[in-house]
């Protein structure tokens, strides 16, 4: 079954086993990038296994029953192959970059690795010490450890809320025998697309895939997804080791295929999107109340969250707060001018086609439009429907997500008597 986009020189094809494959081709580059999305993440992990996903990743670079690590390492250095992988909350990623001619041996190397590891036990042993030294370097990095126990609280309960990497508890009784598990339960057709893009014919490029992936089995996909409540909890984290006071601060915000997304994309980009954002010229460029301050969009398949951050002196973190209030309830009360729209716009128009520039990422963008959407957007139409967002259509999303009670706020660092209530939080 093979669909296509002419627009964009998008195919699609499916294979016997379930194996969705996608191409986009680009005729002026000479590189392809293509990889391998497992659709499970960290959310679909029970609480006794948090953080596999992310170690079965890790192992996958360890070896295969006919490489080493090493030459998995020189085969790709010797091509100047670019391999990578990471783990989000929803996916696990494999994906690999080199100039067209290389593609036989990429493709070897990447199929080799997803099809055939070995998970060898001196390798499980070394590798679960790497990954308890990079859950340290997030406990020590105070931005990311916020948003970790930010994310762990506005989801609590859920694995939605659980940290990716796991914890020290969890990674420490990983075994062999899960890992083999947790891998013939996830690496299976139905469960998998491949996604690729860059200097390629489709056809010849399936037949490669077909022939690499023959001995992969089918199976359905796995959405074992419960959508998550989110819980609107003040956490104050004293840790007196910090010299500023990390602040998260976030509300429940539309899922990643919501009709309205492209409002709330706007609603972002002009609280806290990029350096003329509300936030970032109120509280760093007018007040000098802080370095890094921003807010993100985080959304999943059934739900989402919006969260600003901000990093300031314990004895300013309640005037940031305020000051964060008081955009929210200025964005519920008065529509954003027609300038403020324009340039918010022309901001994400920008950032849409800058993102398209690479094969890296067209290879990601067509993945999650296939498993998050099931069709394929182009970039004029994406823009076109960036471009219908109104200051209507923005002031009734800041009303619909700027609920004082759905508010969630961590505070971590040198607190020092810092209180605070959800009185505060009206807005």
């Amino acid at each position: 079954m093979v669909q296509m986009n002419t627009e964009r020189n998008l195919r699609r094809s499916v294979l016997p086993n379930g194996l969705i494959v996608l191409t986009e081709r680009m005729e002026h580059v000479h590189s392809v990038a293509m990889g391998i999305w497992i659709k499970s993440g960290s959310r679909c992990e029970t609480p006794e296994i948090n953080g596999i996903s992310h170690f079965v990743e890790h192992m996958l670079f360890k070896g295969t029953r006919s490489r080493t690590a090493q030459r998995i390492a020189r085969e790709m250095d010797s091509i100047g192959g670019n391999l990578d992988a990471f783990t989000s909350k929803e996916t696990i990623c494999f994906n690999v970059k080199s100039l067209a001619d290389h593609v036989p041996i990429a493709l070897d190397v990447l199929s080799d690795m997803v099809l055939n590891p070995i998970f060898a036990l001196p390798d499980i042993e070394r590798e679960r010490g790497v990954i308890l030294e990079e859950i340290k370097i997030d406990e020590d990095n105070p931005d990311v450890l916020v948003h970790e126990l930010f994310t762990q609280s506005f989801w609590k309960g859920h694995p939605l809320g659980k940290p990716i990497l796991g914890t020290t508890e969890t990674v420490a009784q990983l075994g062999q025998q899960q890992l083999f598990a947790y891998h013939g339960d996830r690496f299976h057709g139905g469960n998998m697309v491949f996604s690729a893009a860059g200097n390629l014919d489709h056809d010849e490029f399936t037949a490669a895939v077909a022939e690499k992936f023959s001995p992969l089995v089918a199976g359905d996909t796995l959405y074992e997804l419960s959508a998550p409540e989110p819980s609107a909890r003040i956490i104050l984290r004293n840790k007196k080791a910090l010299e500023q006071v990390q602040i998260c601060l976030g509300v429940p915000a539309p899922p990643i295929t919501d009709e309205n997304r492209y409002a709330t994309l706007i609603l972002n980009t002009v609280l806290g999107g990029g350096m003329s954002s509300r936030l970032f010229q109120t509280i760093r460029e007018e007040r000098g109340l802080a370095y890094s301050i921003y807010s993100d969009l985080s959304p999943y398949r059934d739900t989402g969250n919006l969260c600003v951050y901000a990093g300031t002196s314990a004895n300013k973190a309640l005037e940031v707060v305020d000051l964060i209030m008081a955009e929210f309830r200025d964005l519920k009360q008065t529509p954003i001018s027609s300038e403020e729209l324009t340039r918010a716009k022309d901001q994400v128009k920008g950032n849409i086609l800058m993102g398209l520039e690479s094969s890296g990422s067209r290879m990601a963008n067509l993945a999650r439009q296939e498993m998050y959407f099931r069709q394929f957007f182009s970039a004029d139409e994406i823009i076109a429907r960036v471009s219908e967002v109104e200051a209507e259509h923005v002031q009734a999303m800041a009303q619909r997500l700027f609920n004082p009670d759905s508010i969630a706020v961590t505070l971590l660092g040198r607190l020092d008597g810092v209180k605070l209530n959800r009185t505060r939080l009206a807005c």
